[in-house]
């Protein structure tokens, strides 16, 4: 199963390592990544596999010092189901 979050992220070298390293841990697989930078830190939106909850992984990142927020984004209807 395919989800996404965004995370918001202190802007500290290390960081990236440290989201990449828990995603790895928990099971995920990477499957897409897109960073920012902001007046408020730096925001991360990433696309992550698994058949595990995703709440596994969106629990652990916010246990993390440098991570601010992380908000798991519900995914699109299709077009067919809203029809």
């Amino acid at each position: 199963m395919n989800h996404s979050l965004e995370v918001t992220l202190a802007q500290r070298p290390e960081v990236v390592e440290r989201v990449l390293r828990v995603v790895r841990h928990r099971g995920f697989t990477l499957t897409n990544m897109n960073m920012r930078l902001g007046d408020d830190g730096v925001h991360l939106s990433m696309s992550v596999s698994s058949e595990r909850a995703i709440e596994l992984l969106s629990n652990q990142l916010t246990k993390l010092v440098d991570v601010t927020g992380c908000h798991v984004m519900q995914p699109a209807m299709s077009q067919s189901a809203s029809a």
